[in-house]
């Protein structure tokens, strides 16, 4: 029993800070990757900004004019919003309001996000292709940014930023989701400058047109997929942090839980799905980033920190109680700080906010929501086409 416990805490720290360490190390060992270039006039492709956008009316006005008013010029930017199976009047709207300004490819039935961007690159008629959501906000210089990253022939898909915009009585989901992606993001330049970033977040994405790969409409983290595809072939996937897409946190804590779980059951199938990439003696670097960046993260970490308690419990229990045992300190610090985890659930239930709590909060709520993903995903009733999630009411965006 000891052994394993021992083996349990060393998967879960290499997971959340060994990972980074070793990353980190292994950039200051080799040279250092030439800086990315700004973009200038000799080099401004073509680029086709695609917004899948079902039932989003309520975002589409601010959408849209944080579309036209990126900086790049206008004649070699298209704007390609699909509102296939929008029952909201999204697409009259839009009609009425831009259609000189941009595209819009409509429908009366919905069939997920998948297939709707599946059958937006059938339209796509230049070299760049970027994804965005329609919920979410860019910085005015992001396409530029991005664009630059495609100087280099080896890069084949660029990855922007996801930034949770947060005030100071957020509730602890959102707080907590704001340091996740902060995390989530030192670790993604980590990534890029060892060798390519691991999937890319569905908020603000670019690959090269030639490279999409038209992925299942079943496919839950569609994002993910053909970032991944595009890497398994060899090319890099870059992150540019200076393009970023803005977005408020969820309504509430039932909100994110839904989220939660259906991005774990998404990170399960893509396992599956992704399993030739588990190969290191064929893909090498990008093996060792996936697995110990995404694979111990879903698959691993969740199944290690039960069994962590319970392989503590029992020590303790053969043992007895002993003041000079480590095995009981440890157990009275999980005990601790499970029970800030509960607290912080409950006071999130109703409404109470304390900052104290909200980082074993989170920590916890994600694993637990990655055991529901696991659940869902071997019960097979996920499907492609997402129920949309609330998010907490808009604040100033940075442009």
């Amino acid at each position: 029993m000891e052994i394993l416990l021992l083996l349990c805490i060393g998967l879960v720290v290499y997971t959340y800070l060994g990972y980074g360490v070793v990353v980190w190390a292994l950039i200051k060992l080799r040279p250092k990757r030439p800086a990315v270039s700004d973009v200038s006039a000799d080099y401004m492709p073509e680029v086709t900004l695609i917004v899948p956008a079902y039932n989003e009316l309520d975002c589409l006005p601010a959408k849209v004019e944080n579309s036209l008013g990126q900086h790049y010029p206008r004649e070699k930017i298209h704007f390609l919003f699909v509102t296939e199976g929008s029952t909201d009047g999204s697409d009259d709207w839009l009609r009425a309001n831009y259609g000189d300004a941009i595209d819009i490819l409509g429908g009366t039935e919905r069939r997920g996000k998948v297939a709707a961007m599946n059958m937006a690159m059938q339209q796509v008629k230049t070299p760049i292709v970027i994804f965005t959501d329609a919920n979410t906000q860019l910085n005015l210089d992001a396409v530029r940014n991005i664009v630059r990253h495609f100087r280099d022939p080896q890069v084949g898909a660029v990855a922007g930023e996801k930034r949770i915009q947060t005030t100071d009585s957020e509730s602890a989901a959102g707080s907590g989701e704001g340091l996740y992606w902060k995390y989530e993001s030192q670790l993604k330049r980590w990534d890029a400058e060892l060798h390519t970033i691991v999937g890319a977040a569905g908020e603000l994405f670019a690959v090269r047109t030639d490279l999409y790969e038209p992925v299942s409409p079943n496919t839950i983290l569609d994002d993910f997929m053909i970032s991944l595809l595009i890497a398994g072939r060899g090319y890099r996937v870059a992150y540019e942090p200076d393009a970023y897409a803005l977005e408020r946190p969820s309504f509430s804590i039932i909100d994110e839980q839904k989220r939660k779980i259906r991005i774990a059951a998404g990170g399960f199938q893509s396992i599956v799905w992704l399993k030739k990439l588990l190969n290191p003696f064929r893909y090498g670097v990008l093996t060792f980033e996936y697995v110990s960046h995404r694979v111990m993260r879903w698959a691993v970490t969740p199944l290690c920190l039960p069994l962590i308690l319970l392989l503590n419990l029992g020590l303790v229990l053969r043992d007895g109680w002993q003041v000079d045992s480590p095995w009981s300190w440890l157990l009275v610090g999980q005990v601790f700080f499970y029970g800030a985890s509960w607290l912080g659930y409950l006071l999130e239930k109703r409404q109470l906010r304390w900052k104290a709590v909200f980082v074993p909060f989170y920590f916890t709520f994600m694993n637990v929501c990655a055991l529901a993903g696991l659940v869902r995903y071997l019960r097979g009733n996920q499907s492609g086409t997402w129920e949309k999630v609330r998010r907490a009411s808009a604040v100033d965006a940075l442009t």
